[in-house]
């Protein structure tokens, strides 16, 4: 083999074992990417929509709306069905407190 071929293969088998440690670690938290100009909607089907929105009728949109606690938890559960938990979702450690067990 030639040289240029054998830094070749080194270089794949190194970008290979980092590829295959980034899978094992930890997943790390994402932030929602949430904009003021956008509504976000959760309909009866259970479907998820992002909307762009307007200002002519911003009074009508805040009768009603609630502001989100601060440690509140959303998620799917297995039916599909949305849920919110208030209250801490992180432990002690920092970690997330209902991620899969290690």
């Amino acid at each position: 083999m030639t040289t240029p071929t054998i830094k070749m293969l080194l270089a794949t088998a190194a970008l290979s074992a980092f590829a295959t440690s980034a899978f094992a670690a930890a997943e790390a938290p994402m932030p929602w990417v949430l904009a003021p100009d956008r509504g976000y909607g959760y309909d009866s089907d259970g479907k998820t929509f992002s909307y762009k929105m307007g200002t002519n009728n911003a009074k009508e949109l805040f009768k009603g709306a609630k502001k989100v606690p601060k440690d509140t938890l959303f998620f799917l559960g297995a039916n599909g069905q949305l849920y919110m938990r208030k209250g801490p979702f992180l432990g002690d450690d920092g970690n997330f407190k209902f991620g899969p067990e290690q």
